[in-house]
C-alpha cells in the first residue's frame, strides 16, 4: 500500500515526477485537495463524489493516486472522444512521468470493432445503396490491412454515422462466437485479452453499464475485475443507466435481423423457401412505421399510448408481429444446419418476445416502476422499456462488490449540493468533494440575461432572440456556439442568421446541426476563422475549444425537460404519488446542471475570454431561477446589452 503524503504528494511537487515531464506543470491547491480525497478512497474502500470546476486538473488528480495504488483500476467515461484522450495521452504521460510499470487497454463496445466475418460477407453480399457507402466498404477493407486494433474510430475517411458499420461490425445478436471461423483474428477477442492483462482499463458508461444490464440477466460479465473504478463525466450517469437498464426493440434491429436471415438463406438454405418473398413485406412494415411516424420529424418521442393513437400504426405493428412468428416458425427447422441459424433462430425468438412484451397490455396502460415509450430518429423507431429509478440498481451493485467508487465531472451539483446526483445513483453514505474551478470568470467573461427579451413562451422568439443579440453577433465577428434547447429552435435560429449573414454579405461560416455530423461540424468550426455553429444538446457539453476560438455562447432557453416527454413525465408522477415536488426535486435540478454544462463551453483555460448570453429573463426574474443562478460559476454579470457588446469590443481589441 503506497503512502499519500510521500507518494502522491511528491507526484504533484514542483520538483516531483510531474513537473519533470511536463514543463511548467504546477499543481493547483484543489488538485492536490482531489488527490488526496482519491488516495485516501482507495486506500480505504468506499464511494466518494467530487465536482472538480473546470480547470481542476481532476484526471492527473485520479490517474496519479490511481497508477500508484497497484490496484487494478476500471476508468469509465461518458465519451468516446474522452475514453480515447484517456488511453492515447493522458495515462501513457502519467505512466511515463511516474515510471510505474502499468499495463493499459482500451475497450470498447463491439460495435466499435471491425469483425472479419461481417467484412468479407459484405464484400461479397452488400445491395449498397450509394456510391458514397460503396467508397467507405473500401476504406473498411483497406483499414483493415493495416490496423492492430481493429478500432473503427482510426478508420479515417468513414464517419461514425455511416450505414457502412453495421454491415461490417458485431453486435451481441449476431456474433458468432467461438464458432466464428474468425475467431482466433477477432479485434474483440483481443481487446477483452489486453483488458484481462491490464492492471488499468478504459471503457466507457455505455459498456460499464451494459454489463451490469447482462449481470442482472444471470449473463457472465464482459468486463474485467477491478479493485477501483472512476466514474469521470459521471453527470451523465444517470441518463445512460435509464436507457441501457430496461428492454428495449428498434425497427434498425428488426432490418438487421432480416439482412442477415435473406443473407444465410440464400447461401446455405434456398432449398427452405423463397426468402424474398417472405422477407420483403416484414421489410416494408417496418419502413411503414417510420413514415407512418412522419418523415420530416428528425427526432421525437411518444408514449405508448401516443405512438398507438398515430393513424394505421397500430394495424402496421400488429401485421409485423403476425409475420415475425412466422418466421420463427420457418426457421426453426433450420437449427440443425449451421450454427448460423442457430443463432438466428435466437435472435428471432428474442425479438418476438421484446416485440409481444412492448405492445402487450391496453394502450394506456402503465408499469409504476417502468415506463414504455417510443424514441424516433431519423432513419429508426425505438420502442423503449425503461426504469423510472435506477438508484436500486447502482446501490444493490455497491452492496455486491466491496471496492473504491470514484465518481467525477465538472457538473454534478446543484446550489452547492450533491444531493441530488447521489439519490440517483444510489450513494446514501459517500464521501463528498466540491472543488471551484482556479478560472477568474470575474475577469474573463460576462454573463448577460437580456432584460428587453420576450419571455421564450411568446411567439417568434427565436427570431426576436435573433434580433436582439445581433450588434452582440456583430460584435464578436464569428467565435460563436448558438445552443438550442430544441431542434425546432436550431432550424428557426439557423435560418434566420443565414438569411442576416447574407444580405450583409459578411464573411462568416455558419454551421447548423443536421446539415453535417457533430465531429465534422466541431473539425470545421475549429478551420474557420469566423465560425457560427448553432447546435442543440450534443453541442451543450463535450465540446472543448480553446483560445479566441470561441469567444460568445449564447444559450436561448433554460433547459428544462420538454413536459410532455415521456420518461420525464413518468418520474414527475413517481414523485408526485410519492408526496413530492417533481418540479423542485427532478425540473429544476437536471435544468441547473444541463446550464452548467452549456456554460462551461466559453472558458476553458486561465487564457479564455468571451462573454455568454442566457437569453431567458425566468433566470433572474423568477423564483427558481435563483438556484439555477447559483449553480452557474461565479460570472460578472449584467442585464444591459449594450454593456455586453462594449465588454466583447474591449476584449477584441486588446487582443
Amino acid at each position: 500500500m503506497f503512502d499519500f503524503s510521500s507518494d502522491v504528494l511528491d507526484a504533484f511537487s514542483p520538483t516531483g515526477a510531474l513537473a519533470k515531464r511536463l514543463p511548467g506543470f504546477s499543481a493547483r491547491a484543489a488538485q492536490l485537495e482531489m488527490a488526496q480525497a482519491v488516495s485516501q478512497v482507495i486506500q480505504s474502500p468506499g464511494a466518494l463524489v467530487v465536482e472538480a470546476g473546470t480547470g481542476t486538473g481532476k484526471t492527473f488528480a485520479y490517474l496519479v493516486p490511481a497508477l500508484l495504488s497497484g490496484k487494478r483500476v476500471l476508468l469509465s467515461t461518458a465519451t468516446k472522444t474522452l475514453q480515447d484522450q484517456l488511453f492515447a495521452k493522458d495515462l501513457p504521460l502519467v505512466r511515463e512521468a511516474l515510471g510505474v510499470p502499468v499495463n493499459i487497454a482500451l475497450l470498447k463496445g463491439r460495435q466499435n470493432y471491425v469483425c472479419h466475418f461481417h467484412l468479407e460477407r459484405a464484400l461479397r453480399e452488400a445491395r449498397l445503396p450509394s456510391p458514397r457507402e460503396v467508397d467507405h466498404l473500401q476504406k473498411v477493407k483497406l483499414f483493415l490491412g493495416r490496423t492492430q486494433s481493429g478500432d473503427k474510430a482510426d478508420c479515417s475517411g468513414v464517419p461514425e454515422d455511416s450505414p457502412v458499420w453495421s454491415w461490417v461490425t458485431s453486435n451481441k445478436d449476431n456474433c458468432l462466437g467461438s464458432e466464428c471461423p474468425n475467431a482466433a483474428e477477432c479485434f474483440v477477442n483481443k481487446a477483452r485479452r489486453e483488458a484481462l492483462d491490464a492492471e488499468v482499463v478504459v471503457v466507457n458508461h455505455h459498456l460499464f453499464l451494459a454489463d451490469l444490464a447482462l449481470r442482472e440477466d444471470g449473463v457472465a460479465e464482459l468486463l474485467p475485475a477491478s479493485d477501483v473504478v472512476v466514474f469521470d463525466e459521471a453527470h451523465q450517469l444517470p441518463d445512460i443507466a435509464t436507457n441501457l437498464l430496461g428492454q428495449a426493440v428498434s425497427t434498425t434491429q428488426c432490418l438487421e435481423f432480416l439482412r442477415d436471415v435473406l443473407i444465410e438463406g440464400r447461401s446455405s438454405s434456398a432449398d427452405a423457401g423463397d426468402w424474398d418473398a417472405v422477407l420483403r413485406p416484414l421489410e416494408t412494415q417496418l419502413k411503414e412505421i417510420r413514415r407512418l411516424v412522419g418523415v420530416e420529424i428528425d427526432s421525437a418521442r411518444y408514449t405508448r399510448a401516443q405512438f398507438l393513437a398515430l393513424p394505421k400504426v397500430a394495424a402496421v405493428c400488429d401485421q409485423f408481429a403476425l409475420g415475425l412468428e412466422s418466421l420463427v416458425e420457418m426457421i426453426s427447422p433450420l437449427s440443425p444446419r449451421s450454427e448460423a441459424w442457430v443463432k438466428l433462430m435466437s435472435r428471432a425468438s428474442d425479438l418476438c418476445l421484446r416485440w409481444q412484451n412492448w405492445f402487450s397490455g391496453a394502450a394506456g396502460e402503465q408499469s409504476a416502476d417502468s415506463v414504455k415509450w417510443v424514441s424516433i430518429s431519423h432513419h429508426a423507431v425505438q420502442f423503449c422499456d425503461s426504469p423510472l429509478d435506477v438508484s436500486n440498481a447502482f446501490a444493490k451493485l455497491y452492496a455486491e462488490q466491496r471496492k473504491s467508487w470514484i465518481f467525477t465531472s465538472a457538473t454534478l451539483s446543484v446550489k452547492d449540493s450533491l444531493r441530488h446526483f447521489n439519490l440517483q445513483v444510489g450513494l446514501d453514505d459517500c464521501a463528498q468533494l466540491l472543488l471551484p474551478s482556479p478560472f477568474d470568470y470575474e475577469s474573463q467573461a460576462l454573463l448577460c440575461v437580456p432584460d428587453d427579451l420576450p419571455f421564450p413562451n411568446e411567439s417568434q422568439f427565436s427570431l426576436k432572440l435573433v434580433n436582439s443579440l445581433w450588434p452582440l453577433l456583430q460584435a464578436s465577428d464569428g467565435g460563436v456556439f448558438f445552443l438550442c434547447t430544441s431542434h425546432r429552435a436550431v432550424k428557426l435560429v439557423g435560418e434566420t442568421l443565414r438569411q442576416r449573414i447574407e444580405e450583409q454579405s459578411l464573411p462568416w461560416t455558419l454551421m447548423v446541426q443536421g446539415e453535417a455530423s457533430r465531429g465534422e461540424l466541431l473539425e470545421q468550426f475549429r478551420q474557420q476563422d469566423k465560425p457560427v455553429l448553432v447546435g442543440a444538446a450534443s453541442f451543450w457539453e463535450g465540446v472543448d475549444i480553446r483560445g479566441d476560438g470561441l469567444r460568445l455562447v449564447i444559450i436561448d432557453k433554460l433547459p428544462f425537460a420538454p413536459p410532455d416527454d415521456p420518461v420525464f413525465q413518468a418520474k414527475s408522477e413517481l414523485i408526485e404519488n410519492r408526496g413530492g415536488n417533481a418540479f423542485q426535486e427532478l425540473s429544476v435540478p437536471d435544468a441547473a446542471i444541463a446550464l452548467k454544462q452549456g456554460a462551461g463551453r466559453l472558458i476553458r483555460d486561465e487564457r479564455d475570454w468571451g462573454v455568454l448570453v442566457i437569453g431567458d429573463r425566468r433566470l433572474v426574474e423568477k423564483g427558481y431561477g435563483k438556484l439555477l443562478w447559483r449553480s452557474l460559476p461565479p460570472f460578472r454579470r449584467t442585464r444591459d446589452l449594450a454593456t455586453a457588446v462594449e465588454f466583447m469590443q474591449h476584449q477584441r481589441q486588446g487582443q
